[in-house]
């Protein structure tokens, strides 16, 4: 769309003389032209029409001269550029007039040549500017768009601790922090029955967009698979046959999803591809578990899964965290790694969960200081109590 050029003069002859002298331009749809006698009528104008993004003002004028009509154009949020007119030696008034916002300048006499070139450098000028307030309002809109996806998916995520008040065997807590507004690690829990609690920590590769649906595809899945009371290895085969067959081959999951019987602390368990948890007892003990499970799911349809099962005793506890706590960066390179997270475990296992998964992010975070955090964070506790507590 070619830019309208508003001329403010209050000589009547200019504008015959413009729409002699550009005729042709005119004509084709090259070039369109507005007139207004003095500032005054030019803001009307401008108020009027929301096209004109070009002002070729002259500065002496009745009513309302040039260079207060320049005072005004600063007041507006638009697009809008203005060449001024002066007479050859009024350095002054131009030099006024460049700073109250004039982009340049002409001088009377004026020379149609020299009109040409600064007509066209503005209109160019006008493009990319609003080239860029274009790319600005996109931007903004993803923004917004993506403020909204980061609230819903943290209202997927369960937020409300305690979980489940009412629950005395046990104690549970998470967190996640995404590396952008939105991210791929999720966790989860949920009661399956009276006796039986589920809960997962996962990790979708990539970051953004893509991997937060193929999040919310993989928590939906899984949570509607294990409400069916399956057991954890058969609940990720099925969750991996999904993805498989509908994903496009790049993405894909690991996880490490987990059933605890109330009643007793045994744990049906199974390790997708996963990072391994840190298993913690009322001792202060602590040693990697879960051995074994199985490949990331969602890119092998024949990938095969096997569970397993340990036993909590009433104080012990499991850590399952995602790869963006170990593999956290400070700025000169460095790598929070396993060592760091053992030795903040240590510190603080005999606190509760809260305290535990708070003071690991935490510590993750004071750890990689100024550095961009490079990939979500996300960290889940849990302690079995046993069902003699009260």
């Amino acid at each position: 769309m070619p830019s309208k050029i508003l001329i403010v003069d209050d000589e009547p002859d200019v504008e015959l003389l413009i729409k002699q002298r550009f005729r042709r331009k005119i004509r084709e749809g090259g070039l369109n032209f507005e007139f207004a006698l003095n500032g005054e009528e030019a803001l009307a104008k401008l108020d009027k029409d929301e096209s004109i993004d070009i002002v070729l003002s002259d500065i002496n004028m009745p009513v309302m001269d040039g260079l207060t009509l320049l005072s005004h154009l600063r007041e507006k949020d638009r697009v809008l550029r203005t060449v001024i007119v002066s007479a050859y030696g009024d350095m002054q008034n131009i030099r006024i007039a460049m700073n109250r916002g004039a982009y340049d300048f002409l001088t009377k006499p004026i020379d149609f040549e020299d009109f040409e070139v600064t007509l066209d450098k503005t209109m160019r000028e006008v493009e990319g500017v609003r080239a860029g307030y274009q790319a600005r309002q996109q931007l903004d809109a993803i923004a917004n768009e993506l403020a909204v996806a980061n609230r819903i998916q943290q209202s997927m995520l369960p937020r409300r601790f305690p979980p489940f008040p009412e629950r005395p065997e046990f104690e549970i807590y998470a967190e996640m922090e995404p590396a952008r507004s939105i991210g791929g690690d999720f966790f989860d829990l949920f009661l399956i029955d009276d006796d039986h609690l589920g809960f997962v920590a996962g990790d979708v590769s990539g970051k953004g967009v893509p991997s937060a649906l193929f999040m919310a595809a993989t928590r939906t899945l899984l949570r509607a698979t294990a409400m069916q009371k399956t057991r954890s290895a058969d609940c990720i085969q099925y969750v991996n046959h999904v993805l498989a067959r509908q994903g496009d081959g790049t993405m894909f999951v690991t996880l490490v999803y987990c059933v605890l019987d109330t009643r007793t602390g045994e744990v049906d368990y199974c390790n997708a591809g996963h990072s391994k948890p840190w298993a913690f007892n009322a001792r202060g003990e602590l040693k990697k578990a879960f051995d074994g499970g199985g490949v990331l799911a969602g890119l092998y349809d024949d990938a095969k899964y096997e569970g397993a099962t340990l036993r909590l005793e009433s104080g012990d506890g499991l850590l399952l965290y995602t790869d963006g706590v170990t593999e956290a960066f400070d700025a000169a390179g460095a790598m929070y790694d396993d060592g760091r997270l053992k030795a903040n475990l240590q510190a603080n296992n005999r606190k509760s969960v809260e305290d535990i998964v708070k003071g690991l992010m935490r510590d993750v975070k004071a750890f990689a200081g100024a550095a961009p955090q490079s990939d979500d964070i996300t960290a889940l506790a849990i302690r079995y109590l046993g069902p003699d507590v009260k």
